[in-house]
């Protein structure tokens, strides 16, 4: 088991549950999070653990070979979260999804690499795997990459990376992917959280093109559970898939939230679809599931009525971001 561990992108909406989860399970754990708290990392997400001793935060990009080296030096293993990940901002301005996703990420394999790291764990996720039709089969990790839009390009290529200094260097990596993420603190650009708030505000939901498009959703609690057991029990050198088995249409879950939300159908705004907009993402974790006996727990109509929840007990974290 890995006692110090470097998180980085740790105040962002997973890697903030992953370190809260971590220190809630293991007590013997120490932590550094490196985060630069660009607009979607809050240090308010882990205000409730900031005071806990096995827990630092350090401000800082990873960018900063210097800084990173420094840092490498107090861990035994990196989980690797930070990454510019909004698609549309992507498509918008690709340069600093290139500048953070890319170089940070060969940054970080460099400090990695001038150190006695036992583990460089790197978090991406299903798009690097592009487009799937209503019939093809779910992503796997044999499947090949097809990214498609700038952000699943940069996070493809720095798989890529973290797969060579494995190769060349026998850096002991180990890679996920995972499918779309749900839960409290994520930041309300994404799709859940901004229909949740919106509704709450009273405003429309903006639903791109005719809401066909498809999507697995994966509760953030399982998400670090299954990142918790492949850093422990996972082979270095291996991809592992990780899904949350729940397929849905966009249409359906903006329903869904407005049904549970006690809103009418009439708040759903159909707005110009997404430039590139992939039709399907689907994740067969089933490689994990047999090395390792995960699968995910939540259901998700409870995961997303708990959503909902947290959202309306917590209207000041997210009434500041919107503003």
């Amino acid at each position: 088991m890995y006692t110090k561990i470097l998180v980085t992108g740790g105040s962002g909406f997973i890697g903030s549950n992953f370190i809260r989860y971590m220190l809630n399970k293991y007590p013997s754990v120490e932590i550094i999070n490196l985060d630069s708290l660009t607009y979607c990392g809050n240090p308010e997400n882990l205000s409730d653990i900031s005071a806990t001793p096995q827990y630092k935060f350090v401000q800082g990009d990873i960018c900063d070979k210097k800084l990173c080296r420094e840092l490498m030096e107090k861990v035994d293993a990196v989980v690797n979260f930070a990454a510019e990940s909004h698609v549309d901002n992507s498509i918008k301005n690709s340069y600093q999804f290139v500048k953070t996703n890319v170089m940070g990420t060969q940054n970080l394999l460099d400090a990695a690499l001038d150190s006695s790291l036992k583990l460089f764990y790197h978090i991406s996720t299903d798009e690097v795997f592009g487009d799937l039709s209503s019939t093809d089969p779910a992503f796997n990790e044999d499947t090949p990459y097809n990214p498609r839009s700038p952000y699943s390009a940069s996070k493809a290529a720095s798989d890529h990376l973290v797969r060579a200094y494995h190769h060349t260097h026998k850096l002991p990596i180990i890679i996920s992917n995972c499918s779309n993420n749900y839960g409290p603190y994520q930041y309300p650009e994404k799709m859940i959280p901004l229909f949740i708030t919106n509704i709450l505000e009273g405003k429309k939901v903006p639903v791109y093109g005719n809401g066909e498009n498809v999507r697995d959703w994966l509760h953030v609690v399982d998400h670090c559970n299954a990142i918790d057991v492949i850093l422990n029990r996972g082979r270095v050198g291996e991809t592992y898939c990780i899904g949350g088995g729940c397929e849905m249409k966009n249409i359906d879950i903006t329903k869904l939230i407005l049904k549970e939300m006690g809103a009418s159908e009439n708040m759903i705004e159909y707005v110009e679809d997404r430039k590139g907009h992939d039709h399907r993402y689907a994740i067969d974790f089933s490689k994990l599931k047999k090395e390792t006996g995960w699968q995910p727990e939540h259901n998700f109509l409870d995961g997303l009525q708990e959503t909902i929840f947290w959202y309306k007990k917590n209207e000041l974290w997210w009434k500041k971001i919107k503003k």
